[in-house]
């Protein structure tokens, strides 16, 4: 199966997917796209109007969302096949706590304690189109504001990060105390490994208050850098080419998501409607609008058609809001 990565180099999440393929030691393709709109890579190509980066293809699924994204490598790049695991088995015995892990990267690490870091940018030198563009998140950015937030936002960021030294507090080398690296602290980890990289932040890492999450923070850093040394570079395609590629691949049969009636009841809606979605939290004028295929409680997929064909593309169901899409009424 083939595996593209739609990404840039400065999205922090698009680096989580990386460290994700690297856990998971998954060949793939990446496309390069622009940090900013548009993105005729995916919009015109795909016909998916998603806002977000990454998204990942495999074969004709595409995925959105890093927290599906990751679910859907570990069902389709299963240890049992000679990859990597997200959540691999704890160190004294017992499979991982795989719900709670899953719970704990997208309810806290993505959701809560990201959100505090970008505050932290150099906003005060960003273009100004970067600014409108970013903008359309969640509504006109406010550069004075921003700066103005910054020390509440390093003190909530070292609250969070006191909890992180809790956990490790015992001794344990990895959070949840597995055998190796989890999805868990991948999440973590590639939030206060951004972090570094600015100024002004310096008295976050001290390693009299958090010697624990340091090391751990270090160990983490090392172990992927160690594994990226030992992988081939990834390479890099054009997104007219993965588009193609993309159109023409196999695709996971509708059932191995399956159409949850009772689910789709209680949402107002059927197999085969057509329904536009969007993310809860921000790009919420951002919708993708395609022919609803299949729905479970854990994810949905449409049938989006851009100009290299058919996408059949897949969405998470939590923190994700599906409509009957007022397209399909004209």
């Amino acid at each position: 199966m083939s595996v593209v990565l739609y990404r840039y180099d400065a999205s922090p999440f698009s680096v989580k997917v990386d460290h994700v393929l690297l856990l998971k030691n998954i060949p793939h393709e990446k496309v390069n796209v622009a940090n900013m709109l548009p993105r005729p890579e995916i919009t015109e190509q795909l016909g998916i109007t998603y806002r977000r980066i990454p998204i990942l293809a495999v074969g004709n699924d595409v995925y959105c969302d890093t927290s599906l994204i990751a679910s859907a490598l570990e069902r389709r790049f299963p240890a049992a096949q000679g990859y990597g695991t997200l959540f691999p088995n704890k160190k004294h015995g017992g499979s991982a706590d795989t719900g709670l892990i899953k719970a704990f990267s997208k309810h806290w690490a993505d959701t809560v304690l990201f959100p505090l870091a970008p505050a932290m940018l150099p906003w005060e030198k960003m273009p100004t189109a970067f600014i409108k563009d970013r903008s359309t998140f969640w509504a006109p950015i406010n550069v004075e504001a921003l700066v103005a937030s910054r020390g509440k936002s390093l003190s909530t960021l070292s609250s969070h990060l006191s909890l992180i030294e809790e956990q490790l507090s015992d001794g344990r080398e990895w959070l949840f105390d597995t055998e190796l690296p989890s999805l868990a602290d991948i999440s973590v980890h590639f939030v206060y490994a951004w972090l570094k990289g600015f100024r002004g932040v310096e008295s976050l890492f001290d390693v009299d208050t958090f010697p624990n999450s340091l090391e751990w923070l270090a160990r983490l850093t090392d172990y992927l850098g160690r594994l990226k040394q030992n992988r081939p570079a990834v390479p890099k395609i054009s997104g007219s080419d993965a588009a193609a590629h993309i159109a023409a691949g196999a695709f996971e049969p509708y059932n191995v998501v399956g159409f949850d009636t009772r689910e789709a009841a209680r949402l107002g809606l059927k197999l085969g409607d057509e329904v536009s979605i969007a993310p809860d939290d921000n790009s919420r004028s951002f919708r993708t609008v395609g022919k609803l295929v299949a729905l479970n409680r854990e994810e949905l997929v449409l049938e989006t058609k851009g100009r290299a064909g058919l996408v059949r593309c897949h969405f998470p169901r939590i923190m994700f809001s599906l409509q009957v899409s007022s397209q399909s009424k004209l």
